[in-house]
């Protein structure tokens, strides 16, 4: 999505900057995570959320990972407000990209408890009783999901209505997607991350892949 696609007028330095910060905020994300994938001993993404790798000695760089990714999508939801003057998507859109990253970075503050073997040492399975920051965790998800399925149905609107038909399709099937995704989240039983294949405590219980 070029600066043209979104903007109404001039954008200033700082706007530019703001909204890169957007640009970045995604692949970050997916970068850090996926190297933690890699590297971490007993992480399984075909059983394991991506949240747990916030756990351990060193779930630290999932935190950062978190915390800084979301602050990016908040800066960037700044960025849209002050590029979008006016029409429709100028106030909720970057409303809704912000509390997006708001959630992010409410999961790396509030961290997931070990389960299902992970970290090392870890019983199989989910615990059976949270800790009120794992509580606290699980209210990411639904917030964060929530609000950026909302932001692309709302810039779909903005871009059908600028007759930018691409830009506004490409929109509409993002939102249906991700809505798609967390419903099987959600019937799955886990709110934050999807999996793909029974875990060793929940064996026969379908879900999808992970991809958060």
């Amino acid at each position: 999505m070029n600066e043209n696609t979104l903007t109404q007028a001039p954008a200033s330095t700082v706007t530019r900057r703001l909204l890169t910060c957007g640009v970045v905020a995604g692949p970050l994300y997916v970068l850090v995570a996926g190297l933690q994938v890699l590297t971490r001993d007993g992480f399984d993404l075909g059983r394991h959320p991506l949240s747990l790798l916030s756990v351990g000695d060193l779930g630290w760089i999932q935190i950062a990972n978190f915390v800084v990714s979301g602050l990016l999508f908040v800066a960037s939801a700044v960025g849209m407000r002050r590029a979008l003057r006016s029409g429709r998507a100028s106030t909720w859109g970057p409303r809704l990209v912000g509390t997006f990253g708001v959630g992010l970075v409410w999961a790396g503050v509030f961290v997931a408890d070990p389960a299902d073997g992970f970290p090392a040492g870890t019983p199989a399975g989910t615990p059976t009783d949270a800790s009120w920051h794992a509580i606290l965790h699980n209210i990411a998800p639904a917030v964060a999901f929530l609000a950026l399925i909302a932001a692309c149905f709302v810039f779909a609107r903005r871009f059908a209505q600028r007759g930018q038909r691409g830009w506004a399709a490409y929109s509409a099937a993002t939102g249906s997607r991700c809505s798609c995704r967390t419903r099987s989240s959600a019937t799955a039983g886990s709110p934050w991350c999807w999996r793909s294949r029974p875990s060793s405590a929940g064996a026969g219980r379908r879900r999808s892949r992970p991809s958060c």
